[in-house]
């Protein structure tokens, strides 16, 4: 017997009709129906927005050095956001913009790099002029984004940059395995940061005692195992739940319990949107739930494409496109602000002025990596023995 598509379409929506904003499950069923209703073409969410609009936001970022600021007329220059905008640069054939990038911190290798207690600058500004904070895990990242340009393109010009940031990363490690954060302003050490242990676990290629020493602090001092989640191991029971180590924990670790994704209802909330005046949902930086945290929310869609999860990754696109706001410096392109609105980030401290009013580059590239389907730690995997899989037991 032949069954219509269309009223089991019509029954749905009626039921959506009458859901509230707390039910994102119920809304993830209609993305899958409408993916089901139109499989084998590019829809995907809000179709009125063209990621070519998005990229080009990104490309209006990069300066004549290579660096690419954070947010329009803020003249602050992010390690971290430079690694992700040279990992999508690749993914898009840009590899000449991701090779400035990689050129402008090579060439200061030995200034910079090596100087001190080691390791590149957290941030500067655009005219190179720097902070003195060196943190473990935005270096991570420059090591990930320079694997992935050797991978995809078999060119080793930056074999020594890497192995020097892959050096400095192994003698961060304590015999506890954890790795230590870097460096503040005054050199005092960093306290080990969950996420970061998790980029530098990534971005030092292979599996040997460095990874299993990893893992084995991991499993001693950040996992709940009851609910089978990573957890930052605070102090303050406050904050001692980190949205983003769902997703990246997820993402970074093979086989790693789809019960993390399910863990973040916790981070779950819905605000007004400072520049929309609407309403929209998405994941908090904790549980205080006074925020949505749009670089995160995307890292969640990134997470469930991988997991195979294409509805609930669209039901997220969708809602975070609703705050895509348009470019200052080219006309005609789009970026995502770095928060629906202005609350708190992790903790109890603000975000900057401004972070949910105009576009910002981290929040924006995830969002690029979940539209064009772009794991950036898929690059490598480890082949480590299902011993060492701690998280097993929790699958």
């Amino acid at each position: 017997m032949k069954i219509s598509f269309y009223p089991l379409v019509l029954a749905v929506i009626l039921i959506l009709a009458s859901c509230t904003k707390e039910q994102p499950e119920l809304q993830e069923m209609q993305f899958e129906l409408t993916e089901a209703k139109t499989s084998g073409s590019k829809i995907k969410g809000n179709t009125a927005n063209s990621p070519i609009e998005v990229l080009s936001w990104v490309q209006s970022m990069q300066h004549p050095n290579g660096l690419l600021e954070s947010a329009e007329y803020t003249d602050f220059v992010s390690l971290y956001d430079n690694s992700l905008a040279a990992i999508l640069f690749i993914h898009t054939g840009e590899v000449d913009r991701a090779e400035d990038i990689f050129d402008y911190f090579n060439a200061r290798l030995d200034t910079e790099f090596h100087a001190g207690n080691g390791g590149f600058f957290q941030s500067r500004r655009v005219s190179g002029h720097r902070s003195s904070r060196t943190w473990m895990g935005d270096n991570a990242w420059l090591l990930i984004a320079l694997n992935y340009y050797e991978k995809q393109t078999g060119n080793a010009t930056y074999s020594t940059m890497q192995q020097d940031i892959e050096d400095w990363l192994r003698q961060l490690q304590d015999p506890d395995g954890g790795i230590r954060g870097g460096y503040n302003d005054d050199g005092t050490p960093i306290h080990k940061v969950s996420e970061g242990i998790l980029m530098a676990y990534h971005a030092v290629k292979g599996y040997d005692d460095f990874h299993k020493g990893i893992l084995n602090f991991l499993e001693k001092e950040r996992w709940q195992g009851e609910t089978g989640d990573l957890v930052t191991g605070s102090d303050d029971p406050r904050y001692n739940y980190a949205m983003d180590l769902h997703p990246l924990g997820y993402l970074v670790l093979e086989d790693f319990p789809k019960s993390s994704l399910e863990n973040l209802s916790r981070y779950y909330n819905t605000q007004e949107s400072t520049m929309k005046g609407t309403e929209i949902s998405g994941y908090c930086f904790d549980t205080d739930l006074d925020v949505v945290w749009i670089e995160g929310t995307a890292q969640v869609a990134v997470a469930y494409d991988n997991a195979g999860k294409r509805g609930k990754r669209n039901q997220i696109l969708s809602e975070i496109e609703k705050n895509l706001l348009p470019g200052s410096y080219l006309p005609g392109s789009k970026g995502l602000p770095y928060s629906v609105n202005f609350g708190t980030t992790f903790g109890a401290a603000y975000l900057w002025e401004h972070a949910d009013m105009s576009p910002a580059l981290s929040s924006t590239i995830w969002y690029l990596f979940a539209e064009l389907n772009l794991n950036p730690f898929g690059s490598d995997r480890k082949d480590l023995p299902l011993s060492d899989q701690f998280w097993i037991d929790s699958i």
